[in-house]
């Protein structure tokens, strides 16, 4: 591969960086608040050497990314620790950049995001356990970011229909899907982001991906909360772009079609910490260790739904997890 390709790459993650000192800056980032709701010991006991060290824990402003940041939270104040709060930062870079720069100590990411967006690159991994292990060692060894090992949870993109298209018509796959696309595209009226359209990983890249004409579909472009409910209804959407572990997927009891080729990059969620924060304290580790098996796709929609179609706090949803599994203890 020659040098050229990377340029864009390159030049988009220094232009998202200066974008982000900007925000981060301009915000005027505190230290945090505190966590939301008091939890006591569980079946994860006090560490002594953990008890009482301060921690920052941060998170994204979308509700997968704030429960994701709870969790943490409560399981390191079970653990003993002083937990500052700063898990409704504004948007993945700010993130990211209050990580690198120190302004909070751990969180949760996504091995797709940090891979395309935050280490410049231009395809994705399909393998999972690739994908992490890809980031990992980029991370480790441009930022000194270590990347604890993955759940199951993979928030990506996909295309859902309603229970009844799908019944009749017989979609539930990406094939299922072309091959409807090439027998009739005015009947695959398929609703989506503005970025998403034209995303070499979205729109035009799929349908290179499963060999059908993306110009002969109808492709009304909409907000991300329009296009669950109007794909539900059937008559603006007969499929739409969500991503795969919203709640409002099993809220609405909408269809989620399987990408057999995988073509979608793929955006396991694990914990990020910073090295030296995590050679100081090693013990995080471990008491972080019990979400790599409990956070699943089916679990993650569960806890979004609670929120986002209940109308729930996510604190109380995610430390009714945590007391439910036995974990934790409500304070």
């Amino acid at each position: 591969m020659t040098a050229t390709p990377a340029r864009p790459a390159a030049l988009r993650r220094l232009l998202a960086s200066l974008v982000v000192v900007l925000v981060v800056t301009g915000c005027g980032l505190s230290g945090g608040g505190s966590v939301p709701l008091s939890v006591g010991p569980g079946s994860q006991q006090v560490v002594p050497e953990l008890e009482g060290v301060r921690v920052t824990v941060g998170g994204k402003d979308f509700t997968e990314g704030v429960i994701a940041s709870y969790l943490v939270e409560f399981l390191l104040a079970a653990a003993g620790m002083d937990v500052s709060d700063m898990s409704s930062l504004a948007g993945s870079n700010s993130f990211r950049q209050a990580l690198v720069t120190g302004q909070v100590d751990i969180g949760m990411e996504y091995t797709g995001t940090a891979w395309m967006s935050y280490l410049g690159n231009d395809e994705p991994v399909r393998d999972p356990q690739q994908q992490w292990a890809a980031v990992r060692d980029a991370d480790l060894a441009e930022h000194d970011i270590r990347w604890l090992p993955p759940t199951r949870v993979d928030n990506t993109y996909s295309f859902a229909v309603n229970r009844a298209t799908a019944e009749a018509t017989g979609v539930r796959t990406f094939s299922d899907y072309a091959e409807l696309v090439r027998d009739d595209p005015r009947s695959a009226v398929t609703c989506m982001e503005t970025e998403f359209s034209v995303r070499r990983d979205g729109w035009p890249g799929l349908a290179e991906a499963y060999g059908f004409d993306a110009a002969s579909v109808p492709t009304p472009i909409m907000q991300p909360g329009i296009i669950y409910q109007a794909t539900s209804v059937g008559r603006e959407c007969t499929f739409g772009e969500v991503y795969t572990t919203d709640g409002r997927v099993k809220g609405l009891d909408l269809v989620v079609l399987e990408d057999e080729q995988r073509y979608f990059p793929v955006y396991n969620l694990a914990v990020v910490v910073r090295g030296a924060y995590l050679d100081a304290h090693p013990q995080i580790e471990q008491v972080l260790a019990p979400l790599v098996d409990l956070l699943t796709n089916e679990v993650v929609v569960e806890l979004n739904m609670r929120v986002d179609v209940d109308g729930e706090d996510p604190a109380l949803v995610a430390r009714d997890f945590l007391v439910g599994e036995g974990l934790v203890t409500a304070g």
